[in-house]
């Protein structure tokens, strides 16, 4: 369980982690694209498209082991189990938010987020 601070601390802390990833999913995306259109890219070939993958699954891993929940990578949503008012809920990050400005009830899912 996190509260709202450990949750906003673990954003700041693991950007950088983070950054990483879009990085690693934007060269992916442009090299399958490159692969399927034309069979070659300057980023390389299907050995580069198992490395990126590889790396992308590495810094999923890592957010896993700080029992950070990822429910996407595309864009990047990450979530944190806490309590808000007794009730268990969600506090969400959305790749493109600037820190944890939002949460939900588990039941409820992305479409009940309310800021915070």
């Amino acid at each position: 369980m996190f509260t709202l601070a450990q949750a906003r601390h673990l954003v700041a802390t693991l950007r950088p982690r983070v950054d990483e990833l879009i990085r690693l999913r934007a060269d992916l995306a442009e090299l399958r694209a490159d692969l399927a259109d034309h069979g070659v890219s300057a980023l390389g070939g299907r050995p580069e498209v198992k490395g990126l993958e590889a790396r992308m699954h590495a810094v999923v891993d890592e957010l896993h082991a700080h029992d950070i929940q990822v429910k996407g990578i595309a864009p990047v949503l990450l979530d944190f189990p806490g309590e808000r008012d007794g009730r268990p809920v969600l506090w969400c990050w959305l790749e493109g938010d600037s820190d944890v400005r939002w949460y939900h009830r588990i039941e409820c899912g992305f479409a009940g987020r309310r800021p915070v």
